[in-house]
């Protein structure tokens, strides 16, 4: 060893025993400067990716660094230091090293969002999530970690298997109205039951949003199970269900539609709830047993009264909601003035609020999770860069040529992936160092002809920079089944690899793509749903636009002036809260300016 990595051995001594795991592998013990045979592999394959080391004497994980220490003669660098995961070449260039130094560093509690101390045997995904993301994702607030902690234990202290929890389903057999008339409602036990259904997209963002609502209005949530809500995803609250058990007195909940007497935009409509007595809110001899919230695409003027502060102001006693929607309703939370204060202190940085929701709440089964961690070791793990391409085809034709022109085109023009050459001519730049760098693309759609066909260009032709592109797709189902449980399971996997994606290029109006790009923690690039179902984008638009921010869009939200009680454009009522690019009615959260 040259003298200066005998110098930085000797401070480092005594070294201590370290032991991290990563996605692409695991990194070896190191103890008394003895070198594995793992450590040297780890080392053989940076001299491979073009970082200017032959062999390391060892290698010493110290989160969040990680040091090889030089083997080598003179003249070259004695000592190489890696903050997280970057290593500097000898001619000064970054090498992302795409294993375990980005992740050993990493809080496997995502800064406090998730709890500790839950069953890792359970739900493997749970704590090993991090390892396997190169983003770590948006911090999220002190109160919103207080926030999560508390609603655990109210999750605990009023849910099923609870004394509270059968008081209140017996009550609710009864039919009494069993209204809140504590003066402190936080002292009782009030629920929200979200409907499972249609597609895997849609019940996320309804379990998302429906969590959120519960956590405003110091609910219980549950979940209905159908739909495979027990099988796709970990409960998320430490010794609690989010599950509806078994016996729910109202046998046909998930039969409730716009029609339902019991819905709250018909008894507004019917005076069966009014809301004329300004701040007051209704008596208990006024409250039902439980109100049924549909807000689904079916959902009516009254039904969207949901989103008015006198209209929560009458719900907020009731003891039982049911609510359905299809849809990720957050956006019409924040045009309601009572929660402003609160949700201003639960997400400070506006445009990362399913970021930190989905984090939280969706953890894959064992199942689903070894889809993922399976798939990811084999194709994805030793890519330098990993760009995400989700496919939703609309309409009757399912292999449109104009629709793969659209996805080449957008990715080669962003520099998301590189252009190809005709066969023969020569490249650009020197292939002999180009080939070191490597990107691999994740297609996912019901149809395999777009992967396919980007496979193909991708092998036939070589590409203008001489990077190694790979393209893969895990699956083909070729159209959607809803409920089914193997469909939803790959649905499930699928979403998942996209949010592990570097780079997302996601389809517009899709609600799978949404939790995606939400999961990640990045804006996307999204191409626009066609103007009618033959015609991809057209004349001199651009096949795909830099979304305004990561959040999901709203797709049926309200139009009403709460206050002024008439039409309006809520879209242009709260800063944050603006109409979506690929919706245009729709509405999403932006970041605070």
């Amino acid at each position: 060893m040259g003298s200066g990595g005998a110098a930085a051995a000797a401070a480092a001594a005594p070294l201590r025993k370290e032991k991290q795991r990563s996605a692409a592998g695991r990194w070896p013990e190191v103890e008394d400067g003895v070198v594995p045979a793992t450590a040297k592999r780890h080392v053989r394959r940076a001299w491979r990716c073009g970082v200017n080391v032959v062999l390391a004497a060892f290698v010493m994980v110290v989160p969040p660094m990680v040091i090889l220490l030089d083997a080598r003669g003179a003249g070259a660098p004695a000592v190489w230091i890696s903050s997280v995961n970057a290593f500097r070449r000898g001619d000064g260039s970054i090498l992302q090293w795409p294993s375990a130094a980005a992740a050993a560093a990493r809080d496997k509690l995502l800064g406090g969002l998730l709890a500790d101390g839950l069953d890792d045997g359970s739900c493997h995904s749970r704590y090993q999530s991090a390892m396997y993301r190169r983003n770590a994702g948006r911090e999220p607030s002190p109160h919103l970690v207080s926030k999560l902690r508390r609603h655990e234990e109210l999750q605990r202290r009023c849910g099923p298997g609870t004394a509270a929890y059968s008081d209140a389903v017996e009550r609710l057999r009864s039919g009494k109205s069993g209204g809140i008339v504590s003066p402190s409602p936080e002292a009782e036990c009030r629920y929200l039951v979200s409907i499972s259904y249609r597609g895997l997209g849609n019940r996320i963002l309804a379990a998302a949003s429906a969590f959120l609502y519960a956590m405003l209005t110091d609910r219980v949530l549950l979940v209905d199970p159908s739909n495979e809500m027990d099988e796709l995803f970990c409960e998320p609250f430490p010794g609690a269900t989010w599950l509806l058990p078994p016996g729910f007195p109202l046998a046909n909940y998930t039969s409730f539609s716009v029609e339902t007497a019991e819905s709250y935009g018909n008894m507004v409509k019917n005076k069966v709830i009014t809301t004329d007595a300004g701040d007051a809110a209704p008596t208990t001899a006024q409250l039902p047993a439980f109100a049924y919230i549909h807000l689904d695409h079916t959902s009516t003027v009254e039904d969207k009264f949901f989103f008015c502060d006198e209209d929560q102001r009458a719900i907020r006693n009731i003891p039982w909601l049911v609510m359905r929607t299809d849809s990720y309703i957050v956006p019409g939370l924040f045009l309601v003035t009572g929660f402003q204060d609160e949700l201003d202190s639960l997400f400070p940085e506006t445009d990362a609020v399913f970021h930190h929701l989905g984090r939280y709440l969706f953890h894959p089964t064992n199942h689903v999770w070894g889809l993922v961690t399976r798939y990811y070791d084999a194709y994805l793990a030793t890519a330098q860069q990993r760009v995400g391409i989700q496919v939703r085809v609309f309409g009757a034709q399912p292999e449109s040529p104009k629709l793969l022109d659209q996805i080449t085109t957008c990715t080669q023009k962003e520099k998301l992936l590189p252009e190809v050459i005709a066969a023969g001519e020569p490249p650009v730049v020197d292939v002999a160092l180009a080939n070191s760098k490597s990107k691999a693309v994740l297609v996912t759609s019901l149809k395999s002809w777009y992967y396919e066909k980007m496979k193909s260009m991708y092998w036939e032709h070589a590409t203008a920079t001489g990077e190694a592109v790979s393209v893969h797709q895990p699956s083909h189902e070729e159209y959607q089944r809803f409920g089914a449980r193997s469909h939803d399971g790959k649905a499930w996997a699928e979403i998942y690899l996209l949010s592990l994606s570097d780079a997302l290029v996601t389809s517009g109006w899709s609600t799978f793509g949404y939790v995606a790009q939400g999961l990640a923690g990045l804006t996307p690039w999204v191409m626009h749903k066609p103007a009618n179902d033959t015609a991809a984008a057209a004349g001199d638009d651009p096949p795909c636009r830099r979304d305004v921010s990561m959040e999901p869009c709203f797709h049926a939200p309200p139009f009403y002036d709460c206050r002024l009680k008439r039409g309006a454009d809520t879209g242009k009522m709260v800063p944050h809260v603006r109409h979506c690019d690929d919706v245009q009615w729709g509405l999403k959260l932006v970041r605070r300016g």
